[in-house]
């Protein structure tokens, strides 16, 4: 079939030979369907591909982008027989099945389809992509069907054997280490590791209730229900988690942490897996959070991060001071630590000397010094920071500001010559000034210690493969921050939903942020006590981009929407 588009193509002049060649190339490394390099490289639309079989064929053509199944027409054939011709039922009249399919001189599947259904089959063309995006959308993706086979095995474990303890039995540790490696509930945690990576989340939660039982991945920052095991299984499950990460399979009433580190091959090659798992009893059994540590998808490169020019100048002349303090601020999950990791490889040469002290130490990184903390046996950031001016550093970075010990000793170390980079967690740039003064350090330290201040966040972008412009109220528009001479001009995008986005019209995410450089002005304001709406009055007035008008700047660009920066930001 793809050597016969391909003439399909050239002889209708849609793509020229040197095309087709480039296109049939790239398909020798890739393995992909021929039909979907050629969109990819540009060289033709979906829509020709379509008219172009159509015309050869000499049978109607639809785009099944516009077009609206009934789900219980689509389900007239099953869906292995859908997947195994890339078919799908489109219409049904009478006797008549309107089939969409992209070889429509395909009499075997056409005759199968008759004698399973007993209609006569019509056929009509549509896209290869196309037909498989509906089929994953009326019968769910092969992963969700391969999940809902494990499911299916599940439920043949005998129930006996994973009975749940009462509160006031002994645990046997046997019975639970043998439970866990049952091959269902072993199979079933390894799709859900493998597959939270295919997804692109950051985190898996497993999380048991009173009546139910369910399994949620967080992707670009929002949480989404992905499977429901039977609820027996859970200290199963639990348990295989734990044995993976090396707890206490037996301790089912304190906090536990761990971690996994695996090999698997996904998608055609092999991946190296690393989560951070915390296990924490809750009253209806222990609920297991796992963050998933994807060196592939983090960013050093400080240009890609989603900082304005003018931002990255600020921040990037400020790491490259010989000292002073850097703060990284923002809450949880806004990627603070990836800032900080792409800052330090930014300033990583053989002639610095780089210590960090961590909790935990996410990722290594080649020429850094890392330490993870302790705090069970001491080492804390405080202890790990007095020890630290004892290994001749020139650059310290510290993993959390959170109290007032660590705060003074990071300041001290900014003041004798050293460069600080270190995190908290706080509003906005401005507020930051205020939550160091609250910690206790004085004015006249803060003033002379800090050189720049960045709060970020992170928004998820709009899907690239399914983006389109659509009409905006112009109050829509003034009421989020945009000038009125601007708002009438200004074209925005929204994201339809397909197959790569998982129909949510978003796919990754980019970072907002809020550069303060602690100025001369801004060093006298801090000295004479101004509050932290005098600070962002000054360091407006002196260019700052606020959070809001990162989030407007994203927007201009077509990269994300009005709800997700109204939903990180505040005017």
């Amino acid at each position: 079939m793809a050597l016969k588009l391909g003439e399909l193509l050239l002889k209708a002049q849609l793509v020229n030979q040197q095309q087709l060649n480039k296109a049939l190339e790239e398909q020798k490394t890739t393995g992909g369907k021929l039909g979907e390099i050629l969109q990819r490289l540009g060289f033709v639309t979906e829509d020709d591909i379509i008219e172009c079989l159509s015309h050869q064929f000499g049978v109607p053509s639809i785009n099944l982008r516009h077009f609206e199944i009934d789900p219980n027409v689509a389900k007239i054939i099953p869906v292995d027989l859908a997947r195994k011709y890339n078919v799908i039922p489109v219409n049904k009249t009478g006797a008549t099945l309107t089939l969409a399919m992209t070889d429509p001189t395909n009499i075997f599947a056409m005759d199968e389809i008759t004698f399973m259904t007993g209609y006569r089959v019509e056929p009509v063309v549509a896209s290869e992509e196309a037909i498989r995006e509906r089929i994953d959308r009326n019968f769910g993706s092969s992963r969700e069907l391969e999940l809902k086979k494990v499911m299916e095995d599940l439920t043949t474990v005998d129930e006996a054997a994973l009975e749940l303890l009462e509160e006031d039995e002994e645990v046997d540790v046997s019975k639970l280490a043998e439970e866990s490696q049952e091959a269902p509930v072993v199979r079933l945690v390894n799709i859900m590791l493998t597959d939270a990576i295919k997804r692109g989340a950051s985190d898996i939660h497993v999380e048991p209730y009173e009546k139910s039982f369910r399994v949620r991945y967080r992707v670009d920052g929002l949480l989404r229900e992905v499977m429901t095991p039977p609820q027996r299984l859970q200290p199963a499950i639990t348990s295989r988690i734990k044995v993976l990460s090396k707890m206490d399979i037996a301790e089912k009433r304190l906090p536990q942490d761990g971690r996994i580190r695996l090999k698997a091959k996904i998608e055609g090659r092999m991946r190296e897996l690393d989560f951070r798992v915390s296990v924490l009893p809750t009253v209806h059994g222990e609920k297991v959070v796992l963050r998933l540590l994807d060196k592939e998808n983090l960013r050093l490169d400080m240009t890609k991060l989603g900082f304005e020019k003018s931002s990255l100048k600020k921040f990037e002349d400020n790491i490259l001071k010989p000292y002073g303090m850097v703060l990284v601020t923002g809450p949880t999950g806004s990627g603070k630590t990836n800032t900080l990791y792409s800052a330090l490889q930014r300033v990583n040469v053989p002639e610095t000397n780089i210590i960090t002290a961590e909790d935990p130490v996410e990722f290594q990184l080649p020429g850094v010094n890392q330490v993870q903390m302790k705090d069970a046996i001491g080492l804390n950031f405080a202890a790990a920071l007095r020890s630290f001016l004892r290994q001749d550093p020139n650059i310290i970075l510290v993993g959390e500001i959170r109290d007032f010990e660590t705060a003074e000793i990071a300041i001290k170390a900014a003041l004798t010559g050293h460069l600080v980079l270190s995190t908290l967690h706080t509003n906005d740039a401005p507020s930051t000034i205020s939550r160091l003064m609250n910690m206790g350090i004085e004015p006249f330290l803060v003033a002379t210690s800090v050189n720049v201040i960045a709060a970020q966040r992170l928004i998820r972008r709009v899907c690239q493969s399914c983006k389109e412009e659509i009409d905006t109220p112009i109050q829509a528009l003034l009421s989020v921050g945009f000038q009125e001479s601007e708002a009438h001009n200004l074209k925005l995008v929204k994201g339809r939903g397909c197959e790569k986005c998982g129909n949510t019209g978003y796919k990754g995410r980019l970072g907002l942020f809020e550069v303060m450089d602690i100025t001369e002005d801004m060093r006298e304001l801090i000295l004479s006590g101004a509050s932290a709406v005098e600070l962002r009055r000054k360091a407006i007035e002196e260019g700052m981009i606020t959070l809001r008008q990162s989030g407007l700047q994203k927007i201009r660009e077509g990269l994300t929407s009005i709800d997700e920066v109204v939903r990180e930001t505040v005017l």
